[in-house]
């Protein structure tokens, strides 16, 4: 059986809220950190979010 192509990743927020949404990266083809700006609901704002491990 193959491994899959994909893992999930955690994305978090910078605004230090604990607010995270979870998403698949393909990791051969993105090797550096994902960062992207989202919204986060806590502060009402588009925040930027970094890529970390799930635990």
């Amino acid at each position: 059986m193959a491994k899959p192509s994909t893992v999930l990743i955690k994305m978090i927020s910078t605004a230090d809220t604990g607010y995270f949404y979870v998403k698949k990266k393909n990791p051969r083809k993105a090797t550096e950190k994902l960062e992207m700006n989202k919204y986060d609901p806590v502060v009402r704002k588009h925040v930027p979010f970094r890529e970390s491990k799930i635990k």
